[in-house]
């Protein structure tokens, strides 16, 4: 079992999160990508985030600057 307990400006809710779990791992991923600090993000897995990224259900700002990134990072220039 991958259980964190993640810090309190992530999740307020609630004190541990398991990560084995996919719905959990998916509300834990959004909950960075929408209050998370630059550690935070940095410890995110980014295949992860790029495969998940319409099922996170992020406001579109957050959406828009990751669909971009993942469409732009791989374009030699």
């Amino acid at each position: 079992m991958s259980v964190i307990h993640p810090p309190r400006h992530i999740a307020w809710s609630t004190n541990e999160i398991d990560l084995s779990d996919p719905f959990q791992r998916r509300w834990y991923l959004r909950q960075v990508l929408t209050h998370g600090r630059v550690e935070d993000i940095r410890g995110l897995n980014l295949a992860e985030i790029e495969r998940e990224l319409e099922n996170l259900d992020l406001p579109l700002e957050i959406y828009s600057l990751w669909k971009y990134f993942f469409e732009t990072r791989h374009v030699e220039g």
